[in-house]
C-alpha cells in the first residue's frame, strides 16, 4: 500500500548493452515532449508485468540530463524477482509507464571533499554525481575520488565515461575488497561519502564509518535489495491475525506475496531503506536473511522484526501484521 503516483506514457527509444549483464535503456515521453531536468541521485519508477502481474521497480537515472530522454541501466539477475528479466524482454519502440523523477539520494554540492563508492550496478546513480562534481572539484581544489568495485573488468559499465571525467581520481577495484577503514581515514574533516551497491558492501561501509567517529550525516547511501547471504528460495509464512499460511516463491518478495494474499502492508521505498514495511516476528524456524539497511545490527541479530520488501527466510516464520479488526 503506497501513496498514489502520477504515471506518464513513455517509449523506449534505444537499447544498448554495456556489459554482458548490464543493458542501458534510453526512454522518452510518448508525447514527444522534452523531459524535466533531474538532479544527481534521481530515479524513475517503472511499471512492469512480472509473471503476468503488474509490479513496480525503481531504476536510477544515469548520467547528466540532456533534456530529450532519460537513461536507465538494468543488470540482468536470473535469480532475482523477475523485474530485470522483464526489462530485458523489452525492445526499442515498446511502451511503458513511468513515474518520476524522484530523488531519495541527493548530492550535497557544498562538501569540502567527496568519496564516491559504487559496487557493480550501483554505478548508475554515481555516474551523474561524478560528472557533476568533476569540474567543480577541479576548479575549487576540493578532493574527489571514486572507488568502483566489480567482479571482472568486463563488468565495468561506464568505465570510459568515468575515466574521461575523473582520470586518476577513479580507482577500479576488480575482484578485490575495498579497504573502507583506510579510505575513510584518508579523508579530510567534513568529507562526505556516497555509496551505492549490494547490502554487504553497505554494511562494511557503515561499520567503518561508525568506527571512524565521523558524523553519520556525512555518509549517504542507496542500496538495492537483491543481495543477501543466501540464494533466494521459497519459504513458509504464517499470519495468525489473517489465519493465513502461505509460501513465498523464490522469485517473489515477502511484501508482494502478502499483498497478493490480501494482507495490506504499508511500504514506500521497496529497497530496505525506509523501514515502513517492517513486521514483527512472532516465531522463527530457520534463519532470517536480512537484506535491508534500515534495521541496526543489534536488531537484525535479535530477529524481532524484518523488512518485508527485501528480506527473506530460510525455513519458516510467523509474523504479526498491522491489521486490527474494527471494534
Amino acid at each position: 500500500m503506497r501513496a498514489s503516483a502520477t504515471w506518464t506514457d513513455a517509449v523506449i527509444e534505444s537499447i544498448h548493452d554495456l556489459t554482458p549483464t548490464v543493458r542501458e535503456f534510453r526512454i522518452r515521453p510518448a508525447d514527444g515532449q522534452g523531459v524535466p531536468r533531474h538532479e544527481p541521485g534521481s530515479h524513475l519508477q517503472v511499471q512492469l508485468l512480472v509473471g503476468g502481474r503488474p509490479q513496480q521497480r525503481s531504476y536510477s537515472l544515469v548520467g547528466e540530463p540532456d533534456g530529450q530522454s532519460w537513461r536507465i541501466a538494468v543488470k540482468r539477475l536470473d535469480d532475482g524477482r523477475g523485474g530485470s528479466r522483464a526489462m530485458w524482454q523489452l525492445a526499442a519502440g515498446d511502451r511503458l509507464q513511468l513515474s518520476g523523477p524522484h530523488n531519495h539520494f541527493p548530492l550535497d554540492l557544498n562538501a569540502p571533499a567527496y568519496l564516491l563508492v559504487a559496487g557493480g550496478i550501483g554505478i548508475t546513480p554515481l555516474l551523474g554525481m561524478a560528472q557533476t562534481l568533476a569540474g567543480r572539484c577541479a576548479q575549487s581544489g576540493r578532493p574527489l575520488r571514486m572507488l568502483y568495485g566489480v567482479r571482472s573488468e568486463a563488468e565495468l559499465a561506464y568505465g570510459e565515461a568515468l575515466q574521461a571525467c575523473l582520470g586518476p581520481r577513479l580507482h577500479a577495484a576488480v575482484d578485490a575488497r575495498i579497504d573502507f577503514a583506510a579510505e575513510i581515514a584518508a579523508l579530510p574533516a567534513g568529507a562526505q561519502m556516497y555509496v551505492c551497491g549490494p547490502v554487504p558492501m553497505l554494511d562494511a561501509a557503515r561499520h567503518a564509518w561508525e568506527a571512524s567517529g565521523r558524523p553519520a550525516t556525512d555518509l549517504r547511501y542507496e542500496t538495492f535489495g537483491n543481495s543477501g547471504r543466501f540464494a533466494p528460495q521459497a519459504f513458509r509464512v504464517r499470519i495468525p491475525r489473517h489465519a493465513l499460511d502461505i509460501t513465498v516463491p523464490a522469485d517473489c518478495s515477502l511484501l508482494d506475496a502478502l499483498e497478493l494474499a490480501g494482507v495490506e502492508a504499508v511500504s514506500d521505498c521497496k529497497r530496505g531503506e525506509c523501514g515502513l514495511c517492517t513486521l514483527d516476528v512472532l516465531a522463527l524456524d530457520g534463519e532470517i536473511d536480512h537484506r535491508d539497511v534500515f534495521l541496526s545490527e543489534h536488531e537484525k541479530q535479535g530477529n524481532r522484526r524484518l523488512c518485508a520488501c527485501v528480506s527473506r527466510v530460510v525455513g519458516s516464520v510467523t509474523l504479526d501484521s498491522s491489521y486490527r479488526p474494527d471494534l
